[in-house]
């Protein structure tokens, strides 16, 4: 017997009178709103189950009638449709519905003592903690080997309990084991080398610092540096963090002849940044990549431009951070017109040996400017920013010889240099 509840009314029904399955389809679809508390515990369910399988002949029924039977099950006892079907199973296979499970009477037994949890401890503390199999080797050792009996329950545990124990507060207690912080991946720019396919615009960048002196440490350049046409500026901040280094990005991308199409960086956090990708994501940047493990030519060419051009002519001593608006100011007006306009660079031809590996040679004949490279690229109009035209970037180009512009440098350089030194004794 079971009771229905319809706004808050108790009604007992006979189900007995249910005896076919048209009987049982009329009772579900006129009882849709009805919803049934089933009365009693489990073995009088189990009772009630075995009892309308029986009278309803379930073994002989079609499978949509034995569908509907379930539906009236379900909805009178309360179970699911898949505890349903494995007691249905139970009793098609003539067995009587009992519990199968028992609360027990004493829980598990322990089988390592809180003794064998601080032999564990004192264990890793003498040997730094080694691999799980290691451990329990030693284990077994000093049990077997050096007869020490308080490793008889030890020598026996698998190697996963006993990362078990290692995890119980009795062994924190006795053993506090410090770990090296683990690098996080950050979802930012896709790991690969750069694909300009023979467009400008696709930039490799990379921070140089300018040396420490007496733990302090000195401005930082920031070295861009063009895939195709080895087109250079160099930029100077106090420090790499974004209120210094934001400022400085931006100008130093806007100052490139054409639209920038991608921005490749080592793994740094200076540039592998979610403010850096949103400044590059402003800028229409279709790019975005960084440098992947073991593969250090990714990006080869700035750090080969650090050597060549930055360390160079800035060297490596230390520059305090006060002067990076001095050294910032010499590299836009001196240092990065000569690097493009006037100073030759290699050009690389690519070709495929008789072995069908790829390889590039250096001809003199490719030995150009980075601006003359720009020029000689197919359509290469199309590449420039609105409003910069050839006709203007070539009067910077010709505004001066190659030696001339060399002097300028060397003279501005000096200068430079010894207004630091100058201002740096007076501060000493």
């Amino acid at each position: 017997m079971f009771g229905s509840i319809i706004a808050r009314m108790v009604i007992d029904m006979n189900e007995t009178q249910l005896k076919t399955v048209a009987q049982l389809r009329a009772f579900l679809d006129g009882t849709l709103d009805v919803r049934f508390q089933p009365i009693g515990d489990d073995a009088g369910r189990y009772d009630f189950i075995a009892a309308a399988l029986k009278r309803l002949s379930y073994r002989r029924l079609g499978r949509p009638d034995k569908g509907v039977v379930l539906r009236y099950l379900e909805r009178t006892t309360g179970y699911s449709r898949q505890q349903l079907t494995r007691l249905v199973r139970r009793v098609l296979d003539g067995e009587t519905l009992t519990k199968r499970y028992r609360a027990p009477e004493v829980g598990f037994a322990r089988k390592f003592t809180a003794a064998d949890v601080i032999l564990l401890a004192e264990t890793d503390a003498l040997h730094g903690t080694c691999s799980g199999p290691a451990t329990k080797r030693l284990m077994q050792r000093a049990f077997e080997v050096f007869e020490d009996a308080r490793y008889q329950r030890l020598s026996a545990i698998s190697i996963a309990h006993l990362y078990n124990l290692r995890k119980e507060a009795g062994y924190a207690a006795r053993r506090v084991h410090w770990t090296k912080t683990k690098g996080q991946a950050v979802p930012i720019g896709e790991r690969r080398a750069p694909a300009p396919d023979g467009r400008p615009g696709f930039i490799r960048i990379d921070s140089v610092h300018q040396g420490d002196q007496d733990g302090v440490k000195g401005l930082y350049h920031i070295n861009a540096v063009d895939c195709v046409t080895q087109f250079e500026l160099v930029a100077t901040c106090e420090r790499l963090s974004e209120a210094y280094l934001m400022p400085v990005l931006a100008v130093l991308l806007d100052g490139f002849p054409f639209a920038i199409l991608g921005f490749h960086a080592d793994n740094g956090s200076e540039f592998i940044n979610h403010t850096v990708a949103k400044l590059l994501e402003k800028l229409r940047v279709e790019e975005f990549t960084k440098s992947r493990p073991r593969h250090c030519n990714d990006n080869g060419l700035a750090e080969t431009k650090n050597g060549a051009v930055v360390r160079k002519h800035l060297g490596y001593s230390h520059i305090p951070q006060r002067f990076a608006a001095q050294v910032n100011a010499f590299c836009q007006a001196f240092l990065n017109p000569y690097v493009n306009f006037h100073r030759p660079c290699f050009f690389a031809e690519v070709f495929i040996d008789e072995k069908g590996k790829t390889r590039k040679r250096y001809p003199f004949k490719n030995m150009m400017t980075p601006y003359e490279k720009l020029k000689s690229l197919p359509k290469a109009r199309r590449f420039l920013k609105p409003g910069i035209p050839f006709k203007q970037l070539d009067a910077v180009a010709t505004a001066m010889s190659d030696n001339e512009a060399a002097r300028r440098l060397n003279q501005a350089r000096t200068r430079l240099f010894q207004s630091i030194t100058r201002s740096a004794k007076h501060a000493a």
